[in-house]
């Protein structure tokens, strides 16, 4: 199992530098100077040079790609914010617990509705109930985050003063955000959670437990999703990423100071190394989630433990 971990580990490092070099790219070639934009329109051509020089971007492209993963990996300086003159990692740090708290709340109420409203509507098949869930969970994800985020702040914060509508300081400000941010995640783990459970309800192991005299909640519980639960824990890590990067518009609409909120200003401004370093620290993470879930199958299912060892 170590061995395993430290091989995955390994393999994270081609994954980070490919999604640097994607993003690096990527802003190299969007149109728009970043010094024109910083300095401004009277800015001379003299101190637009100047700037240029002063932060390497007069340089070839594969040289700017080179220094900067040469400063990410001696240094752990991954770049200088041009708006704030700070250091992209500081800026980073500050932010991202906000980020993580919001994406972390949303995961956390997609699990607890999820799960088991696709347990009862497995179980309760082509019911009312049944029907009226997977109604919802295409109602949900059919709608946009801003879109719902919006709706929200006019019913709950607008028309009846019930919680606030932006912040994330307290407990009641978490709610909207995370409630918006979690509404397409909870679709999905719902319909996931049914389609395997249907997969597993009628197998022959959980006829033999019926037969046996088992309680019903044992049966469904302990054999039936036990033996479900792979393919839910696999989306909700992957939805987990998607979280972190759905929280951009969560955090602009909710004014959540997060990395999310940090990455659409710096767009605005081209302030390319905030682009940049939000990108990475969104993409560690969800390298990091997809490794703990990959982990987590050996504590689901013991014949993937065992090709571990």
């Amino acid at each position: 199992m170590i061995r395993y971990i430290l091989r995955r580990i390994l393999f994270l490092i081609p994954v980070i530098v490919g999604v640097a070099f994607c993003v690096f790219t990527l802003l190299y070639f969007t149109p728009g100077d970043p010094a024109r934009m910083i300095l401004g329109d009277m800015a001379t051509e003299e101190a637009i040079q100047n700037f240029r020089e002063a932060e390497g971007l007069n340089s070839p492209f594969f040289v700017q790609f080179g220094n900067y993963i040469y400063r990410a990996v001696t240094k752990g300086d991954i770049g200088r914010s041009y708006m704030t003159k700070r250091p992209v990692m500081n800026e980073i740090m500050q932010a991202f617990p906000a980020t993580l708290k919001l994406s972390f709340f949303a995961i956390l109420i997609s699990i607890v509705i999820g799960i088991p409203c696709g347990i009862l509507s497995a179980i309760k098949q082509y019911s009312i109930f049944d029907t009226v869930i997977m109604i919802l969970a295409m109602v949900g994800l059919s709608m946009p985050v801003f879109w719902l985020g919006l709706l929200m702040i006019i019913l709950f914060s607008v028309h009846l003063g019930w919680l606030p509508s932006s912040g994330f300081d307290t407990f009641s400000a978490m709610i909207l955000p995370s409630l918006a941010l979690a509404a397409q995640s909870i679709s999905m783990v719902t319909r996931m959670t049914r389609s395997s459970m249907l997969e597993v309800v009628n197998a022959d192991y959980i006829r033999t437990a019926r037969s046996k005299g088992q309680k019903e909640s044992v049966v469904i519980l302990r054999h039936a999703l036990y033996n479900a639960l792979i393919p839910v824990v696999t989306l909700c890590g992957l939805q987990f990423g998607q979280l972190l990067s759905g929280a951009i518009l969560t955090e602009s609409i909710f004014a959540i100071p997060g990395v999310g909120r940090i990455m659409v200003e710096a767009i605005k401004t081209r302030d390319f190394p905030m682009v940049q370093g939000g990108v990475l620290a969104i993409a560690i993470v969800f390298s990091v989630v997809n490794l703990a879930v990959d982990v987590l199958y050996a504590f689901i299912d013991p014949r993937i433990k065992a090709q571990y060892k």
